[in-house]
């Protein structure tokens, strides 16, 4: 990993992390995705940014809002916004001749830096937002330096967990962040394996080590230090609360996660062309798609699955 030069502090790391560059693709295809709304920033992560751009890569983005009002959308899908972010939309954008597709999903500045701090019971935001991320679109300088200082609460509180998760005799960095993505991925419903967070931290190595003294330092958490070795000083009462505190965030995970399949059963705009496309990339079975079916994907589901299941998409090897 690059080797940053000059940084003063953590919000300076964490601006400067931000604002590395993207692939070409990435920047077109943002700038024709933003046209559709008013955001006040977008934020790129995920698979699409740790491992290049292939053909059959689904980006990852935030959009962050001032108001729910500013993206086109139903008052049903604001409303689910505001209840329950994020919402999540499905979009398709001719790049220099190949179509890019992304995930993109929905919060608003203030759900952003709610769901970035300590307090929340959420965890997805924050744990999402402690792994490299990049802001590859921005109104104004106010608006990134809000999202900046969102981005580094994230880091902060994420590191926060990690001291009391990682090993309780103390570790190296790295032995830290592993344990509370595996911690993450485990309260969260989804289909990757808890391992997967060891991997994240495995390709920015440097970047985690770097960061892990700096954010505790910004989080009040007193540790001691020998070489490369670190530990985290908690009295027993500060563990048995810290305890607490988790359990309400995995007994809280999995039921919100639930909830946010549920209201996008509703609310994920282009959720039919995004099925399709995945069980054309699965299968090799393309799903010719009406307006009426994109419309009312809940009305046309249960038949046209019955009907791909008659052309064996479902058993057939999927392809990678």
């Amino acid at each position: 990993m690059k080797v940053r030069q000059n940084v003063s502090g953590l919000p300076d790391y964490i601006k400067q992390e931000l604002s590395e560059p993207v692939p070409e693709e990435v920047s077109r295809f943002v700038q024709s995705l933003v046209k559709q709304g008013n955001p006040l920033a977008v934020i790129f992560y995920g698979s699409g940014l740790r491992g290049g751009i292939q053909d059959d890569t689904l980006l990852d983005f935030y959009i962050v809002l001032n108001r729910q009002a500013d993206w086109p959308r139903s008052f049903l899908a604001r409303s689910g916004n505001a209840i329950l972010p994020p919402n999540v939309e499905y979009h398709e954008i001719p790049v220099a001749g190949r179509m890019l597709r992304a995930k993109i999903a929905f919060v608003t500045l203030a759900q952003l830096r709610h769901q970035t701090g300590f307090s929340t019971l959420d965890t997805t935001v924050w744990a999402r937002f402690s792994q490299p991320v990049r802001l590859v679109w921005v109104r104004d300088k106010q608006a990134e330096s809000a999202v900046c200082t969102c981005i580094t609460r994230a880091v902060v509180t994420a590191s926060r967990w990690a001291a009391f998760m990682g090993p309780v005799h103390g570790g190296d960095a790295l032995s830290f962040w592993k344990a509370l993505y595996q911690k993450t991925y485990q309260t969260e419903l989804r289909v990757e394996k808890a391992s997967r967070g060891a991997g994240i931290v495995e390709t920015y190595p440097r970047r985690y080590a770097e960061l892990l003294v700096p954010c505790w330092e910004a989080a009040g958490v007193k540790f001691t230090q020998a070489g490369e070795g670190l530990s985290p000083c908690f009295s027993a009462q500060e563990r048995h609360k810290l305890e607490q505190k988790w359990r309400l965030r995995t007994a809280f995970g999995k039921p919100l996660n639930i909830a946010r399949l549920i209201k996008a059963a509703f609310t994920f705009t282009g959720g039919a062309r995004y099925a399709a496309w995945k069980i054309e990339r699965h299968s090799g079975i393309k799903v010719p798609l009406t307006p009426f079916m994109e419309k009312h994907p809940l009305i046309c589901g249960v038949p046209l699955l019955i009907r791909l299941w008659q052309k064996g998409a479902f058993q057939r090897n999927v392809r990678s």
